[in-house]
């Protein structure tokens, strides 16, 4: 080295991985072994992204600079004969991104030092590597909770005129992992055809983006696991295993040229039947509690939401009274309103609604009072054992359970809910008619005597 013995860089406690916001400190130490004239010596340190279309280049056709850094840690003079030790530190940007090597780029961080000689004079340089670590928290990546599955379904051709089809489904246990953990696969091969596939395989798989003028896509097969095959019109469930190895992670936050991609992919060598799953590489795995706390979360945020909405409801509105169902009586029906309590029904249908004397037990017709064993069954049985006719009604003093008892209240309009009432049939006069009471039911014996008819009940 002439006149030049030693000239190295040192990082404090040896250190050479760093997080983004860090300081990066070391020294520059330089062995002369004669005087050395020197203009200055200088301590560069810089981060940067360079990608090409080239395997292995250096020569990067496009560069993105994180950060570039130089301080001067010597002035003009001469560096007499011996060692002589410059210390140095930095500040790392807190925005830069992940250290990576890939193919067609880098991403790099690095030290140099420079002693600058007069003119005609030899320069001299050093640098040294450092590599940076940004971490990716997996709990912090939206939409990270769940499993990831995935289904298609594909149809081939065998033995030149026959066809076939092949279900696959497919899923993994999480969306994000960390190196070491395992990736549980379960797939679920249907195949609907008179031949056999071919082996079954999952494959760990990264994808590496290098945006260019025209991208140029790096495709990785990471780690890759084989099963058996699927016989004729059989289905099989098949589930594996892999181990994450080492990896860079999914996101390279702060960097606009290399993206980074991974994903579980479950195929068929025959036919060919492919999916795949993405999931996301980090260095902070996840976290059960934490999605447990944030599926608790939104209740209690919600919560004031749902309240002004319960409070309006509270109050009355017309326009919300036919909608809404309140304590005012049912309205009557629009396209024949009649002050009939009940309508004409057939012998074969039930009431829409039990009476209201009706109590819970009595679904299999046991009498609920020894006076009236059969009150229930004439109601349910037999709701048109007699006829009514236009005009009639009953008191208001009585009491009917049926489903179209009379309303005790006035009859509010759809609309408005404003009461509206009944229209006389055929333009008649409103004109009360005679009351014309039914017959009672409770002072019989039916079903073991028959009911009395129409006339003999007008005729009491």
């Amino acid at each position: 080295m002439g006149k030049l013995q030693e000239f190295e860089i040192a990082l404090d406690k040896n250190k050479v991985v760093y997080s983004p916001g860090e300081s990066i400190s070391g020294t520059v130490t330089i062995k002369v072994n004669q005087a050395l004239p020197c203009k200055a010596i200088k301590v560069n340190c810089n981060g940067f992204c360079g990608i090409t279309n080239k395997v292995n280049d250096t020569a990067w056709t496009m560069e993105e600079q994180y950060f570039n850094s130089t301080v001067s840690v010597a002035d003009k003079g001469t560096l007499k004969q011996g060692e002589h030790t410059f210390p140095f530190k930095f500040l790392i940007p807190a925005s830069a991104p992940t250290s990576f090597e890939g193919n067609y780029g880098r991403i790099i961080y690095r030290v140099r030092a420079f002693i600058d000689t007069p003119r005609f004079a030899k320069d001299y340089n050093k640098e040294t590597a450092f590599y940076l670590l940004s971490p990716l928290n997996l709990n912090e990546v939206p939409d990270i909770w769940g499993t990831c599955s995935s289904a298609v379904t594909q149809q081939f051709t065998y033995m030149l005129v026959k066809t076939g089809t092949v279900v696959l489904k497919a899923q993994t246990d999480m969306k994000g992992y960390t190196p070491g953990q395992i990736i549980q696969v379960t797939a679920n091969i249907h195949n609907q055809s008179g031949k056999s596939t071919g082996n079954m395989a999952a494959s760990l798989m990264q994808r590496v983006t290098y945006e260019t003028k025209r991208p140029t896509y790096d495709m990785r097969t990471i780690a890759e696991v084989e099963g058996g095959v699927v016989k004729a019109a059989k289905e099989v469930q098949w589930k594996e295993q892999i181990i994450v190895p080492p990896l860079p992670q999914s996101s390279l936050a702060g960097c606009e040229l290399i993206k980074i991609e991974y994903y579980v992919k479950v195929s068929l060598k025959s036919p060919d039947v492919m999916l795949t799953l993405p999931i996301h590489i980090g260095n902070v795995s996840l976290d059960k509690k934490l999605h447990h706390s944030k599926k608790a979360a939104p209740p209690s945020s919600a919560a004031p939401e749902d309240t002004p909405a319960s409070a309006s409801t509270s109050v009355p509105d017309a326009s919300t009274s036919a909608t809404t169902p309140t304590t005012t009586p049912r309205t009557a029906p629009k396209p024949a309103p009649r002050p009939a309590p009940r309508p004409r029904m057939s012998s074969h249908s039930s009431p829409s609604a039990p009476p209201a004397e009706y109590h819970h037990g009595a679904e299999g017709g046991t009498p609920m009072n020894d006076g009236f064993p059969n009150k229930r069954q004439s109601q349910l049985v037999s709701p048109n054992a007699f006829s009514y006719a236009p005009g009639l009604f009953f008191s208001q003093n009585q009491q009917h359970s049926g489903p179209g008892t009379a309303p005790t209240g006035p009859t509010f309009s759809g609309s408005t809910g404003a009461p509206s009432p009944y229209a006389p049939e055929n333009g008649s006069s409103s004109a009360p008619s005679p009351l014309i009471l039914p017959p009672d039911y409770g002072a019989s014996s039916y079903p073991q005597e028959a009911p009395p008819s129409y006339d003999e009940s007008c005729n009491t």
